[in-house]
């Protein structure tokens, strides 16, 4: 491909009695990877109803891989997702694959699936606290209410972070004058537009940081998926407000494939449940997606059933 070294975690099911073989393929929110507490602990949950587990780390996130080629992660970029998906596929030729994306990841994994025909062996999704829309997103996260500034601030700061630890890579006087990158205008961004316009949309060909958000964009692909989805959201969702939610709720509707779960409380990625003094470390979310993952799985075997059914009944006659 393009010279990146890219890694993913395997994790074995940890009880032998679940009788299909099937692979969850995680990809994480941005910045995250399979060692962020939320993708652990999810994780074995998941080994522990019987399902192999596949993490995403995203490019230039892990201390202990260096970045090999001259990009990270992106918004909008499936390519790393799709090698994870054809690495597995390799390893477990007979599996069968639900995607499940995060945030970020959860953009990911519907603009992969809904981008162009993909691996049989994936029979279905779930996508958690996306926002479907990038340009809309950005819009509202450029507001100063309810502390909308500062969450962009906050992931502004960690992307820039994972940028300037490999500064000798991405920055090096090469790259920087083959894509006209100013350091000091990274260093200086103080918002994610601000550094997608000195970095990102330079790096990638965007002729402007509207055209990389758009084609980006989950909300643009979504038509296209063939696979069962299911999209749940939070309607406190501090990086999701709710006019972002309306689009993918006409979708579901209107998709018998589709479901689409919202919560009145959940914020973003924290459906925590509480104990006396500390809350759970399962959450919520673990459980309701183990739930979702084991009906997408039901679903599918359902409808192998109906068509061996119905095969066999045009046999007969």
């Amino acid at each position: 491909m393009d010279g990146s070294t890219l890694t993913y975690d395997l994790y074995q099911p940890l009880i032998t009695t679940v009788e299909d073989d099937i692979t969850v393929a995680i990809c994480p929110g941005i910045g995250n990877s399979s060692e962020s507490v939320y993708i652990r602990t999810f994780v074995h949950y998941a080994q522990c109803h019987g399902y192999r587990c596949a993490v995403l780390n995203h490019i230039g996130v892990l201390d202990s891989v260096q970045v090999t080629s001259t990009r990270i992660f992106t918004y909008g970029h499936t390519d790393d997702y799709a090698a994870m998906i054809n690495s597995l596929l390799k390893k477990y030729p007979t599996t069968n694959v639900v995607s499940v994306g995060f945030s970020l990841g959860g953009n990911l994994i519907s603009k992969y699936l809904g981008e162009a025909k993909r691996p049989s062996n994936i029979i279905g999704g779930v996508s958690i606290c996306q926002g479907y829309n990038a340009v809309n997103a950005t819009q509202w996260l450029l507001k100063w209410q309810n502390f909308h500034r500062f969450y962009l601030y906050v992931l502004t700061e960690n992307v820039k972070s994972i940028i300037m630890k490999h500064r000798h890579v991405l920055l090096s006087d090469d790259i920087k004058q083959r894509h006209q990158l100013n350091e000091r205008d990274i260093a200086a961004a103080a918002t994610l537009p601000e550094l997608d316009e000195a970095y990102t949309r330079r790096v990638h060909q965007f002729p402007t940081v509207k055209d990389m958000y758009s084609w980006s964009s989950s909300i643009n692909y979504l038509a296209n998926i063939k696979r069962p989805m299911v999209f749940v959201n939070a309607r406190d969702d501090p990086l999701v407000p709710e006019m972002l939610l309306e689009p993918v709720k006409q979708f579901a509707a209107n998709h018998n494939q589709s479901l689409y779960i919202e919560l009145q409380n959940g914020g973003h990625l924290g459906f925590y449940e509480g104990g006396l003094i500390y809350p759970n470390p399962v959450t919520w979310l673990d459980r309701a997606l183990v739930s979702l993952i084991g009906g997408i799985v039901m679903s599918h075997n359902d409808l192998l059933v109906a068509k061996q059914t119905a095969q066999a009944s045009s046999m007969a006659i």
